[in-house]
């Protein structure tokens, strides 16, 4: 059974990832590092080797392997939260208009008698929005668009390359089923500004469930 995706899915086949990191080179075909001299984590050699949830990520039976060899640097958190600071704007706002316009604002309120079962409807249309948003942007090119704005873009951490629609299914589920439903605030911070302190990938908690990284584009 073939495993490239059916045609009109919008995602590329695996093989065909411009993104999608390489082996490294046999012998005798070149030495440098990708991306320029820079080398992973500012110099210093990897925490750990072997792929990031086991293994050699090129398959090899030597010695340790780095997994983000081959890819470019990670993004930084801070751009990564005002990027989806402009996620959620956009689709915020169009989240708004649907539910006004159908009349099922969670704002409705009837003399002391808050409208809930508005509150759920829109909270449903939000996760469906944001969830649909997230998955189909990061399957297609691993950018949403406030990440293809400031540079960024998801990466598969075992192999560099655009994450399938199940990891991106999974990813956006994680973000923003919480979100939606009990705890945006709270919910937010937690799973996204767990990069700002992990090492050595900077993921959120919706990239360790997807296997994800988020790494740099561009200057």
């Amino acid at each position: 059974m073939s495993s490239e995706p059916p045609p009109g899915s919008g995602q590329q086949p695996p093989e065909d990832d411009p993104f999608r990191k390489q082996p490294p080179p046999s012998e005798g075909e070149g030495t440098g590092p990708p991306y320029g001299d820079q080398p992973p984590y500012g110099g210093q050699p990897p925490p750990y080797g072997g792929g990031p949830y086991g293994g050699d990520p090129y398959g090899g039976s030597g010695g340790p392997a780095d997994p983000l060899a081959g890819m470019p640097p990670l993004a930084d958190s801070g751009k990564r939260t005002l990027a989806r600071i402009i996620d959620m704007i956009l689709v915020g706002v169009v989240v708004w208009l649907l539910t006004w316009g159908f009349g099922v604002t969670e704002y409705d309120v009837d003399t002391d008698q808050v409208e809930y079962g508005k509150s759920f409807v829109q909270s449903l249309v939000a996760a469906v929005l944001f969830i649909g948003y997230d998955t189909v942007m990061t399957a297609r090119t691993g950018q949403t668009l406030g990440k293809k704005l400031l540079n960024m873009r998801t990466a598969n951490l075992d192999n560099g390359a655009t994450p399938s629609v199940q990891a991106s299914l999974i990813r956006a589920s994680v973000l923003w089923i919480p979100f939606a439903f009990c705890c945006a605030c709270i919910w937010t911070v937690i799973c996204g500004g767990w990069s700002f302190f992990d090492k050595p990938y900077k993921q959120g908690l919706h990239d360790k469930a997807a296997k994800t990284v988020v790494v740099s584009t561009g200057n």
